[in-house]
Formats: structure tokens, sequence, C-alpha cells
């Protein structure tokens, strides 16, 4: 462990302050010895608010977070801080990043440009058929594609790109994987040296809340996301949304002039670009940066 110790570990456990909160802690500290004696008004004072909802409980923070290292050993897992080179560099421009990621596999390559493929858990058959294909072109392209590990959309999104190192943002801690019929694809995205990824510490419950946060990141890793097929009210349509403030790309997959689901044909009627293959955004990629790595 390096000379920062806990502190980023009791930073992810300390309750009711936000994700722009916890970076500035993580800048501000250098040291666990920065924390440990740390009290709420001086928390307060760093913050420049107060944190009325706040009970202070600092031990129990700090024995949370120890038991979090001791769990992020014995299950292979690992952390990357914002603070840190290997801090993804596109999810570090967002608003609002993670502080701390934790992680099993492999970190995507930072001179690799990530897709996000994101839609419905319930595809009708020509857009599970549809993300798969165009997540396998993806990987012959050598472009990883980042989705959140969920029933439909998302799952055969991951199951194309194997090969290519995909990248799964899970709404829970890493140790808590929902839903469990997607546990063997979580198995053959790491046999395969992908990456499984979380803001949460071990033992966090996937909550409704917790993933449209999620989101964020997908999007906010990716140079760009694909919404496959999505329904009115489809929590695709979150990423999409972040990925527009997040000034990123956004298209949407379609086939023989045929839009998959309400959500979706509602961003093609704001301007979002219609894709039937990988290939046409790796087409636009190009003509928008002088380099593409294949």
């Amino acid at each position: 462990m390096d000379s920062r110790g806990l502190l980023d570990f009791v930073i992810a456990r300390i309750p009711h302050i936000s994700t722009v909160d916890k970076i500035t802690l993580c800048v501000c500290f250098t040291s666990e010895a920065d924390i440990v004696s740390l009290t709420k008004p001086e928390l307060e004072n760093i913050l420049r608010r107060s944190l009325p909802k706040l009970r202070w409980d600092l031990d129990l923070w700090l024995g949370q977070a120890e038991q979090d290292i001791w769990t992020i050993k014995c299950r292979g897992m690992n952390t990357v801080s914002y603070t840190s080179s290997d801090y993804p560099p596109l999810l570090r421009e967002i608003h609002d990043p993670p502080h701390l990621i934790f992680y099993w596999g492999q970190l995507p390559d930072k001179e690799r440009p990530l897709v996000a493929m994101v839609g419905t858990r319930r595809p009708a058959p020509p857009g599970a058929m549809l993300a798969i294909r165009v997540s396998r072109e993806f990987a012959d392209a050598g472009v990883s594609v980042v989705s959140g590990l969920a029933l439909g959309i998302d799952a055969f999104s991951h199951r194309g790109n194997l090969t290519a190192h995909t990248v799964a943002v899970l709404a829970s801690g890493l140790d808590e994987l929902s839903p469990a019929a997607n546990k063997v694809l979580a198995r053959k995205i790491l046999e395969h040296n992908g990456c499984i990824m979380s803001e949460y510490p071990p033992g966090t419950l996937p909550q409704p809340w917790q993933f449209p946060l999620r989101n964020r990141i997908i999007s906010g890793l990716s140079r760009g996301t694909l919404i496959v097929e999505a329904p009115a009210r489809s929590g695709a349509l979150i990423t999409g949304r972040c990925a527009l403030e997040q000034g990123r790309d956004l298209w949407v997959a379609g086939m023989h002039g045929e839009i998959f689901g309400e959500g979706a044909q509602k961003f093609v009627d704001e301007g979002a670009r219609v894709v039937s293959s990988a290939y046409e955004i790796l087409e636009e990629w190009a003509k928008k940066f002088t380099v593409i790595h294949e």
C-alpha cells in the first residue's frame, strides 16, 4: 500500500457527502495521517458547507476502511484513485468522477478509445442480434465496449466484445454482482482480460438510485455512447443524457430504417445520428481524430 494508506478507503465510507466532495478530500489530503484525526467542523470548513445529516463516527469509517482493504486482498480486487496516473483519463474529465474505483481484471488501455453500448433489459430479437454484431465489429477493430453487465442489451454487448477486453461497470460492490444470471458472463470477461469495476466498496448491495449514478461512469469512460434499443422509460436514456452532458458522441442503432424503441427514437428526433454498424462510428472518428488505434 502507498503512503495514502487508509485515506481513500475512509473517504469512500463517509456518508452524506457528494462525489465532488470526495474528490475535494482526495486532492486535499495526501496520506492517512491527514484524516485519522479529522473532526466534523474541519471537514465542513474544507467543504465550505454544513453537513447536518452527517453523524460523525470516524472510528466506524476507519474500521470499515480496514475491512475493505482486507476484503480487497482476499478477493483479488484492485483499486485506482483519482490522484493516480493509472486513472482512466476520459473519466477524469467529467464533472463528478468517482474518487476511487474498485476493480477486477485489467483497467482499459488509456491509449485506446472506448465506446459505450447500452439498451433495454428486454430486447426484441433484432435488437439483441444487432448488439452482438456491432460489439463484435468493435472487437475486430480493437475497440473495447463499456456497458453495465445487466440483462439484455448490456449482456449481448459484452458477449460480442469479449476478445477486445470489454469493460463492465456495476451499481453495487464487486462482490454483490447482480443479476446472478450474469455471473458466468462476468467470469468470461475476466478470463479474456477485461475489467469489472465499481465506485462502491465491497459489500455494497445494489440500490435503485445507484444505477443512474453508475450510468455516468459508463458514458464517462467512453468517447461515445451507442443506444441500441430503448423504450420510453429505459435507463439507457440516462446514459445517453450523461454522454451529451459530458460532451461525448451519441448515436442510435438502426437497421433497414428501423429504430428500436420510443426512447431511442426521441434521441434521433433530437439530432442523434443513426448507425447500423461499428464501422460507421469508426469512420466518423477517423475524420475527427488524426490517429485511430487499430
